[in-house]
């Protein structure tokens, strides 16, 4: 994968919006393999600026919470994965498409932090736990299920919804028949 500077992508962007040439023409000019990786960078400055074209060197961590609502909401509406991204502000899309990807092969899981680095090697001594009680161990497990079961739900109810709402729009457009 080439890394373009920040100033030819600049260079291409204002190019582009000052009307010198579309898409493909520019990269052609540029040599860039993709005409829409162009379209990317122009449609990523309209909407964050400057910032946005320069390479971040910094690692974005997101919450659990976050990218569960980024993924219900991916699922839910017909948007892209670039569209999604600009509407939360995410500048890349690559990593929405990751996490729906992690989602729908793991679920809801998958999209939790996982623990980085290599494990000890000398094993800490454990402190002391309560034993947890059979029952105890049961509520855990029953309350797991219930919340898997509920996301599941909210998002079945989130799909039937927008499918209604398709439904409804397609009617008033085509007028009723019937």
């Amino acid at each position: 994968m080439v890394k373009y500077s920040y100033e030819i992508k600049k260079k291409i962007v204002l190019e582009y919006l000052s009307g010198k040439g579309g898409y493909k023409y520019l990269a052609k000019q540029y040599g860039i393999p993709d005409h829409k990786t162009i379209q990317r960078w122009v449609s990523v400055y309209k909407e964050f600026g400057d910032e946005s074209l320069k390479r971040s060197r910094k690692k974005e961590n997101y919450s659990f919470e976050f990218k569960l609502h980024v993924v219900e909401l991916y699922l839910t509406t017909e948007v892209s994965y670039r569209e999604m991204a600009l509407t939360v502000g995410i500048t890349n899309p690559c990593i929405i498409t990751k996490w729906v990807n992690d989602y729908r092969i793991a679920g809801p899981d998958a999209l939790r932090p996982k623990r980085k680095g290599r494990r000890p090697e000398m094993a800490k001594p454990k402190e002391k736990q309560l034993p947890q009680t059979e029952k105890e161990k049961a509520d855990a497990e029953y309350l797991r299920q219930l919340e898997e079961e509920n996301l599941k739900l909210r998002i079945e109810n989130a799909y039937l919804k927008e499918l209604r709402r398709l439904r409804l729009e397609d009617e008033a457009k085509n007028g009723k028949r019937g």
